[in-house]
């Protein structure tokens, strides 16, 4: 494992339609009404289900996170598009993006096939019209795929699956082993006001962090009742903003660049923060004293799924690269390249190391029922609250406040 995406989860930002997230009118969502009406408050429009696959169009057009697509250009051993194109006659071009923001930008284009959407894109993306739903029974993979990562409010609709799940995995607690001590257990030891190490914690940087702060208060401060991270009322959002400020005196750096985090780790200059499973693979093949953890109190995440465009110019391409890309044995391939749990735990058979599935715990469902994945906050607290909820627009810009 020598490449993993530099991500840069943006989701909703406060310019480019960021409202669309917000699960406001239709003029917000930018649908065009009549549809129905999604558990987070928004209007779906009403786009024809993708319910037959014909001939493939001889070609497609993606945008992907790097590391979803390999065609050997970064390493001649890398690729499973060639084998993808020789098998289909789609020829396929990558378009890779670095943040959830971008894709959803150039998704709106109308010039491409299909995006490896997170949680927090994929929303604004069925929200706005730009993505259909797929019939499951196009997918030939479906019923192996993991239950956790189908019909999610983040890829699904009433039932409407919009599109094939991808990968998925869990924001970790690391420490240097030779520095802190003792071995922490909880998230309480990066929100803590008089660490030891202050100056040298460091933290995600993306507004999608507040979900990590209101996490931890779900259990630390139990009167505020937050029982969803990501569907906060403006009491339990003002609660995670104030412990993120006191925190911000204790960060040495944010992160984005998976590789400034290991470089910051490797010389000391990070000891102790949030982390992914591949930077700490990666840190103890260099021989760093590091270990990583799911706390006591779980953890946020992030799942992806593979979404076809509403404007697609080669739609059967598209749905034949879903089926491509969830076969155990490119499963596989993708889920070690990258470093992330694989949808499809059937390619835990293919994997060279054996021991990878064990580590990204793909076959243990407890692990993951610890994790809240990344979802787009609305207005709509999708509880008896209503519309009592502090949507994206609004995470955004107290992040910059938080940051200074």
């Amino acid at each position: 494992m020598n490449r993993v995406a530099v991500w840069t989860m943006v989701g909703c930002l406060a310019s480019g339609g960021v409202v669309a997230c917000g699960g406001g009118s239709d003029s917000d969502t930018g649908s065009s009404g009549g549809g129905t009406t999604s558990p987070a408050g928004f209007k779906v429009p009403n786009v024809p289900t993708k319910a037959e696959l014909g001939a493939g169009e001889g070609a497609l057009s993606l945008i992907a996170w790097a590391g979803y697509a390999e065609n050997g250009s970064t390493d001649p051993k890398v690729d499973w598009v060639t084998p993808f194109e020789q098998k289909t006659g789609c020829k396929t071009a990558v378009k890779t993006a670095n943040t959830s923001d971008e894709m959803v930008t150039l998704m709106r284009t109308g010039r491409y096939d299909g995006v490896s959407a997170s949680g927090n894109a994929s929303v604004k993306l069925i929200a706005g019209g730009d993505v259909v739903p797929i019939d499951t029974k196009l997918l030939t993979n479906w019923s192996s795929l993991s239950e956790q990562v189908k019909n999610q409010p983040y890829n699904s609709v009433e039932g409407k699956m919009y599109g094939a799940p991808h990968g998925y995995g869990a924001n970790l607690l690391m420490w240097r082993t030779d520095t802190v001590n003792p071995e922490p257990t909880s998230w309480a030891a990066v929100f803590d006001a008089n660490s030891p190490y202050k100056g040298k914690l460091t933290a995600y940087d993306d507004p999608i962090y507040i979900a990590d702060a209101a996490l931890y208060l779900s259990t630390a401060k139990p009167e505020l009742k937050i029982t969803n991270p990501y569907e906060l009322d403006q009491n339990q959002f003002d609660a995670a903003v104030a412990l993120l400020k006191v925190q911000r005196g204790l960060i040495g750096q944010y992160w984005s660049d998976y590789t400034k985090e290991q470089a910051a780790f490797t010389q000391g200059d990070s000891v102790l923060g949030t982390t992914w499973q591949v930077i700490a693979n990666l840190l103890e093949a260099d021989k760093v004293k590091i270990k990583a953890i799911l706390p006591d109190e779980g953890s946020t995440g992030w799942s992806d799924t593979w979404m076809l465009s509403s404007k697609a110019a080669h739609p059967n391409c598209m749905v034949q690269w879903m089926n491509w890309i969830e076969t155990p044995e490119v499963q596989a391939q993708v889920a070690e390249w990258f470093g992330e749990a694989p949808a499809n735990p059937l390619a835990c058979d293919h994997t060279s190391d054996k021991t990878f599935c064990d580590t990204y715990h793909v076959k243990d469902p407890s692990y993951y029922e610890k994790v809240k994945f990344w979802a787009t906050p609305t207005r709509n607290c999708r509880d008896d609250r209503g519309n009592a909820c502090v949507d994206y627009s609004q995470w955004v810009q107290a992040w910059t406040e938080i940051k200074g």
